[in-house]
């Protein structure tokens, strides 16, 4: 996942850094709320972890400001000395997902962490999973809509899919490249603004059908559905 990481003290904030990077995840620290307030205005982030004491402002500010400004519920982590029952239950009422206590402990965050993008995604572990008029079966790599298969390219599919599994949440160009191409090097941006125009026309994805692709200025794209559609029941699969 992408993360986000609210926390003044360099060395801790190295430390965090470091013990998310090697499970695999991309962080990114800041040292303080307005500078990591413009940050998620400006990037795609999976994951927020916020410190309570930072020099310019609150993390419960933060929070609160990452509640109004935010157009999907992306989960927020506080990680703070600060543990007593009133600050816990003060972060959580504020919009707060999990709260841990400092020193972080490697095994407890990433088994933290873990849970809350299941929580958010519970489509990833399924088979089929529908969006209004739209079908998608994930193990097939079929997509229909209104029980009329899409004619589709591989990528046609792993763009659509993911912006379903994204719908209301900015998504920048580079996340795009990232999490669709495998692509993490600067290349032409124009590949996604290419195969996005495509979508519109070739997946359907417009308002008369429930759903349109909307272009953020200099940001990105996101999928809005024009009214409130939440997955509907699907085939589970077993873990692994």
């Amino acid at each position: 996942m992408r993360i986000a990481l609210l926390e003044d003290e360099r060395e801790q904030a190295q430390h965090i850094r470091a013990m998310l990077s090697e499970r695999g995840h991309q962080c990114q620290d800041y040292g303080t709320g307005q500078a990591f307030l413009s940050a998620i205005q400006h990037h795609s982030f999976d994951l927020l972890i916020l410190d309570w004491q930072i020099p310019d402002m609150s993390g419960i500010d933060v929070l609160r400001d990452v509640r109004a400004q935010m157009n999907w519920p992306i989960p927020v982590v506080f990680l703070t000395q600060r543990d007593s029952e009133q600050d816990i239950v003060q972060a959580l009422d504020a919009g707060a997902d999990d709260y841990l206590s400092k020193p972080a402990r490697p095994a407890e965050l990433m088994a933290r962490i873990n849970a809350l993008a299941r929580r958010i995604n519970p489509e990833s572990e399924k088979e089929r999973v529908s969006y209004g008029a739209f079908t998608v079966d994930i193990q097939r790599r079929v997509i229909t809509l209104r029980d009329e298969p899409l004619t589709m390219t591989d990528k046609d599919f792993d763009l659509t899919l993911f912006l379903f599994q994204n719908q209301g949440r900015l998504l920048t160009r580079e996340v795009l490249l990232e999490r669709v191409w495998g692509v993490t090097r600067d290349i032409n941006t124009r590949t996604v603004d290419t195969h996005m125009s495509r979508l519109r026309r070739r997946m359907g994805l417009n308002p008369d059908n429930g759903f349109r692709i909307k272009t953020i200025y200099q940001r990105g794209y996101r999928l809005e559905a024009m009214t409130a559609i939440i997955p509907e029941d699907t085939e589970m699969v077993e873990a692994n």
